[in-house]
């Protein structure tokens, strides 16, 4: 009986505390049962070790509610898995238990099936054992994967799930190529919008005085060259899910238009007078330093405040290296059948440099790797594209060790090309204040042109933090 999960359930109603004794009994757990939250506390601060999985109701007068055992609960037992019960569907009280760490949030009356699901997640094989998932992939579609193969991720994962059933915006941080819209696509596969559109628009990648209309669409003599109308985003994604990456790029004045459609939920095209009345779920993801863009006026407090729901913080890769060798597989795995070739293998020594080497444009510069080294085909040089910055004794080094194949040599100095490149359009963006239009004339190259080498080069404020 060593084995046997042992389970914990709270809950004031004596009837309800019989019928969850009765049904999780029958599965073959453990249980022990308190009627308040003032008996759970003592009773679990006198063991040693903690229940598998705590049961506990929201709503228990007159005493502590659910809530406030919840965060008593894991401050002494931080680990504690917690599944919170109620009958009352309150937005802020679902958001606020996932903020105090409880592992999922059932709403009564139940299905057997559901409890079944979310305490098997909890008690199950692995999660008895304390043994990781190792390298969970899930596929969002679109050739798009969710990657959990770290407690960080995992976590997310269980964030994404919880919130994806309570319908309020979502903040998304984190730095440039973490995966951000990875998780938003997460969110939304797990709402019940799942069915619907998923739409992303890159505020940063549409000019300002396009991006209006691009949202919110046009009538014909909107504005030069407007002869039809259009249909905004928010009308495409019309109960569906909208993602409006890079937020902070949005300018001030259509900041406030977005703050009222969040609010009302209703907005007018361009040109038109009718109010279009609409059901979006909104995600936003940035990576810029929150409180410095609010103190600069950048991004308006209350429109932080309104899409502050629930924030993700979505961490670098750097911060969760054991995923790199799932990654690296996974990317081969993705490239190799793009282009239609056997996938090329990951020696040790290989997996090592890339496990060593910071990946400051995180998810996104690991596949552009993977697809690199897939065309070079010569590991020497890509472990010598992970060294220090200008390293260039030891990408010579390396070159020659590895013998550098027909095209190497060009390969080798189109590297130096865009390394002084990127440092061009650095300085420049530097010199504006990263205005991207006022650095474009600097360059005297498009603005689009200076989007693409932005992105190509994951180019990002060296003063911005996480």
């Amino acid at each position: 009986m060593a084995n046997v999960p042992n389970l914990f359930v709270v809950d004031d109603e004596p009837s309800m505390l019989r019928y969850l004794r009765t049904l999780l009994e029958a599965e073959g757990y453990k249980v022990d049962t308190a009627s308040s939250g003032e008996e759970a506390v003592r009773r679990l601060a006198e063991v040693a070790t903690p229940p598998a999985v705590v049961l506990l109701d929201v709503l228990m007068p007159p005493g502590i509610d659910g809530l406030q055992t919840l965060e008593q609960l894991r401050q002494r037992h931080p680990q504690l898995k917690v599944i919170m019960l109620s009958c009352v569907s309150d937005t802020r009280k679902v958001v606020q238990a996932i903020r105090l760490g409880a592992v999922d949030y059932l709403a009564k009356p139940f299905q057997k099936a559901d409890l079944d699901a979310v305490i098997e997640q909890c008690v199950g094989d692995r999660a008895a054992a304390n043994v990781p998932v190792a390298g969970e992939i899930e596929d969002l579609g679109d050739d798009v994967f969710f990657v959990s193969g770290s407690p960080a991720m995992r976590k997310i994962r269980s964030q994404a799930k919880l919130v994806a059933n309570v319908d309020i915006p979502i903040l998304l941080l984190g730095e440039s190529g973490s995966g951000k819209e990875v998780v938003a696509k997460l969110i939304h596969k797990y709402s019940p919008r799942a069915h619907r559109t998923f739409l992303k628009v890159n505020c940063a990648a549409v000019p300002g005085d396009l991006l209006e209309s691009e949202l919110f669409g046009y009538e014909p003599g909107a504005f030069t060259g407007a002869s039809t109308s259009k249909p905004g985003k928010f009308e495409l994604c019309n109960k569906g899910t909208l993602l409006l990456d890079e937020i902070g790029e949005m300018p001030p004045a259509l900041q406030a238009k977005l703050l009222h459609v969040l609010q009302d939920q209703q907005f007018s095209r361009l040109g038109s007078r009718h109010m279009v009345k609409v059901d979006v779920r909104v995600l936003a993801a940035t990576n810029i330093n929150v409180p410095e863009a609010i103190a600069n006026k950048k991004l308006r407090e209350d429109l932080y405040y309104r899409l502050n729901g629930f924030t993700i913080n979505v961490p670098p890769l750097r911060e969760r290296r054991e995923e790199i060798p799932i990654l690296l597989k996974h990317f081969m795995s993705q490239v190799a059948e793009r282009y239609a070739r056997p996938p090329l293998p990951l020696s040790p020594s290989l997996v090592r440099a890339c496990e060593s080497y910071p990946w400051p444009g995180n998810l996104r510069e690991l596949s552009n790797f993977v697809k690199r080294f897939m065309v070079l085909g010569d590991e020497a040089m890509a472990i010598a594209e992970l060294a220090p910055p200008r390293d260039e004794r030891a990408i010579a080094m390396a070159a020659t060790a590895g013998g550098v194949s027909q095209g190497g040599l060009k390969g080798l100095v189109r590297g130096v090309k865009d390394e002084a490149e990127m440092e061009a359009i650095s300085r420049a963006l530097d010199e504006t204040n990263w205005n991207r239009k006022k650095t474009a004339v600097l360059l005297k190259i498009s603005y689009k042109a200076l989007l693409y080498k932005i992105r190509q080069y994951d180019i990002q404020r060296t003063s911005q933090t996480s």
